[in-house]
């Protein structure tokens, strides 16, 4: 036990909590039944940007004690994990057998547990969908006791997106995805403008398992939000050169360098930001096909930089993700607009095609796009764009990103999550006391 400073990724709104770190499932339960008026939140790796796995003056269960692979069939493909096992480590132990998980984020770095809280989702949506989708089980530890919930419980999909606010994840099981090697077949293409670019996606993104677009939201103009667009499979045996196919399993990523402690803040700034954006996209091939490119490179390029989010200093960064319906594109190319125009640079500009969404009522991907901008604290302007650019969400049908948000207003939310009701009502049956709240839960008056 032990009393710490806690933030999310992003830097932001630090808080102070009592941090317990269970090993056994049994901890959890009596954790739950003696948490204090301020309550208890689960926390894993840290990776949510903004408060949603803090708890300001109660307690924060770090999960990561929890990291067991607890049985594999590989056979069937399933794997039944502990909540706090990271998908790093679920990788290595599994691509080397033939099976990749069904679903990754930017990084690695991110448990189980975590990643059916936050119902994450990757490149793949269109085709895939989220996390959740893949899960059979979940054993979940609740103020009301242990429950095992699976698809067909209105609490399995209260949980999948449900930001831990339901109980602790304890295990789950896992569908993966077979594959013949731990290498990509990628193809890459400059895209002229925004217009370029989602067109190319709307005609294009069927044919691939994996879809994703870097922006540029310095350049306006005719080139407003050019990008760069990556699409790909996962290779197989015969697709490797000849080199290549005596590992085709080989999977040993590691990190190339770390970010130092002490970074000033406003090294990314509209200048930085710019100059980065300029070279990233001259140094993108017009059109490459069919490039062999490792797992790492394809879907965690910066998990080779160790604690990558000191690079915006103490300040931190607000990572806004927001998706909207097909039918309301424009909202994504007035959004880029605002930020060139105020010069707020992005160097992490990230646009997606998402699929038909899962059941959960807080779950976040819809039928539609979604831009991911990493934005540097210290702009004035800065939140009342972010204020404009969350009306024009909410107008549109569309919702932001609770797993990445730092300072959505909370009467925005039930515009955004019109279920909300639905998830409040079996959040309520299982927790009627509120044990389970957090940072995120009081802002936005979940708790």
């Amino acid at each position: 036990m032990a009393t710490r400073v806690l933030t999310g990724w992003g830097h932001t709104a630090p808080t102070s909590a009592t941090v317990m770190r269970p090993r056994h499932a049994d901890e959890i339960n009596a954790l739950l039944a003696q948490a204090n008026g301020r309550g208890i939140v689960a926390r894993g790796l840290g990776r949510s940007y903004g408060d949603a796995a803090q708890n300001a003056g109660g307690t924060v269960i770090d999960t990561t004690g929890l990291d067991a692979i607890l049985d594999v069939d590989l056979t069937a493909g399933t794997v039944r994990a502990a909540g706090g096992l990271s998908l790093d480590t679920l990788m290595r132990v599994m691509i080397p057998r033939g099976w990749f998980v069904p679903v990754t984020p930017g990084t690695r770095y991110v448990t189980v547990g975590g990643a059916i809280a936050a119902d994450i989702h990757g490149k793949n949506h269109h085709v895939d969908g989220s996390f959740a989708s893949h899960v059979t089980e979940v054993v979940l530890a609740t103020p009301c006791g242990t429950r095992v919930v699976r698809p067909d419980d209105d609490l399995f999909w209260a949980t999948a997106g449900g930001m831990g606010l339901t109980g602790v994840i304890v295990e789950a099981t896992i569908r993966l995805t077979p594959v013949e090697t731990s290498l990509m077949r990628v193809d890459t293409e400059r895209c002229a403008d925004l217009d370029d670019v989602m067109q190319r996606m709307e005609t294009g993104d069927a044919g691939y398992r994996y879809s994703v677009a870097w922006i540029d939201c310095l350049t306006g103009g005719r080139h407003l939000g050019r990008a760069v667009l990556t699409r790909g499979d996962h290779a197989t045996v015969a697709e490797l050169p000849t080199k290549r196919q005596r590992a085709p399993l080989a999977f040993d990523p590691r990190v190339r360098l770390a970010a130092p402690a002490i970074f000033p803040s406003g090294l990314v700034n509209q200048l930085t930001a710019r100059a980065f954006n300029e070279v990233w996209y001259r140094k993108a091939p017009r059109r490459r096909a069919g490039e062999i490119q490792a797992l790492s490179t394809f879907f965690h390029p910066l998990d080779g930089v160790g604690e990558w989010n000191r690079l915006y200093g103490a300040r931190g960064f607000i990572q806004y993700q927001f998706a909207v319906p097909f039918t309301e594109g424009e909202v994504v190319r007035r959004t880029i607009t605002r930020l060139s125009d105020a010069g707020i640079g992005s160097c992490l500009a990230v646009l997606k095609r998402f699929g038909p969404g899962d059941p959960g009522p807080l779950s976040f991907p819809i039928a539609g796009w979604t831009l991911a901008l990493d934005l540097p604290v210290g702009r004035p302007d800065l939140a009342a764009l972010l204020d404009q650019a969350d009306e024009d969400v909410a107008a549109a049908g569309g919702r932001v990103y609770l797993a990445k948000d730092a300072r959505l207003r909370p009467d925005l939310l039930r515009a955004m999550y019109p279920r909300l009701d639905e998830w409040r009502a079996v959040r309520d049956d299982l927790d009627p006391g509120r044990v389970l709240v957090s940072d995120l839960s009081r802002r936005l008056g979940l708790a």
